[in-house]
């Protein structure tokens, strides 16, 4: 007779991927929303991100900003938790910290100078539908119309929030911006696909990635900026801001719920950042808020909650 190896000895992937498997059948139980929820305040601290640069940082340096948004944060979590990487995880950190920080940065900045702030975001709202196309690539996972069609659907809807009728297009904007949403995607998959040491914890995970990436960015920051620009109190803040809620803490939630939630729902959540960054605009700012725009509000948030279901959930009977 065998006996099942005990829960600790099993390789962290495969608990990861358990987890995934229970939440998915057992639908949106309490402990599930909760975790969503918290996963949700990562993208929402991203949206707060163009007012902070817009309000509080000096103009013309957003790769020094980028740098404080991630090598300090990082070095300071891999002082707290004292933990480095051990074997291939030396190169598989380095990979993640690129992707996720290190060449999406630069990527959305450029994005940024050559796309109106609407067209920019619309092209990081199909994030969620490259995720869903790389998930059945290199995850094994089987096709899901149903998120990929409110992937679409909430792509469209953050179009109508923030495209104005006089957004201008450039080719090279909209090359940049695609790669960077493929380059977040992408590090989201492998994050997922390598899940990570049965020791090490989402804030661990955050600080090699926030690091990897920051030592990235050191050099061409150096290389395109130049000398860091001049501090003044407002521009303190917004980098403090910035590199903690928006740094270390959200990319410590958002790997913890990518590790336990479906990625292709968790990829729904980034819809929110440019939500947030439209109603920052329209309450804080005194931008305009048209009924359009109300009306893509609404289907971008309709998209997002329904992401995070499937069919089977919805149709499941109360016995059940």
């Amino acid at each position: 007779m065998t006996t099942s190896p005990p829960r600790q000895q099993l390789p962290e992937q495969a608990r990861e991927r358990a987890r995934t498997a229970r939440s998915t059948r057992a639908g949106l139980t309490g402990g599930t929303v909760a975790l969503i929820a918290a996963t949700a305040l990562a993208p929402a601290a991203w949206g707060t991100t163009y007012a902070v640069t817009t309000e509080l940082l000096p103009p013309d340096h957003p790769l020094f900003a980028a740098l404080l948004r991630s090598l300090p944060g990082g070095l300071l979590l891999l002082l707290v938790t004292r933990t480095l990487p051990r074997g291939d995880w030396w190169w598989k950190a380095a990979v993640l910290g690129a992707l996720n920080i290190g060449a999406f940065f630069p990527l959305l900045f450029l994005t940024a100078e050559l796309l109106p702030g609407g067209v920019a975001a619309t092209l990081g709202a199909v994030q969620p539908i490259i995720v869903a196309g790389l998930a059945v690539v290199v995850l094994r996972e089987r096709p899901s119309t149903w998120r990929v069609g409110w992937g679409v659907a909430g792509a469209v809807g953050v179009g109508l929030v923030v495209l104005g009728p006089t957004a201008r297009l450039d080719g090279v904007g909209i090359v940049a911006g695609l790669a960077g949403a493929g380059s977040m995607a992408l590090g989201m998959i492998l994050t997922k696909h390598w899940s990570r040491p049965g020791e090490v914890g989402p804030v661990t995970l955050a600080g090699w990635q926030l690091t990897a990436g920051g030592l990235v960015l050191l050099p061409l920051t150096l290389l395109v900026e130049g000398a860091p620009p001049h501090l003044d109190g407002s521009a303190v803040t917004g980098y403090l801001w910035l590199g903690t809620v928006g740094g270390f803490v959200a990319h410590a939630l958002w790997f913890r719920g990518i590790g336990r939630l479906p990625v292709t729902a968790t990829a729904m959540l980034v819809l929110l950042s440019p939500l947030v960054a439209a109603l920052i605009g329209a309450f804080a700012l005194g931008e305009d808020f048209t009924l359009g725009q109300l009306a893509g509000f609404a289907l971008a948030l309709t998209a997002l909650v329904a992401g995070q279901l499937s069919p089977r959930q919805l149709t499941r009977s109360p016995k059940e």
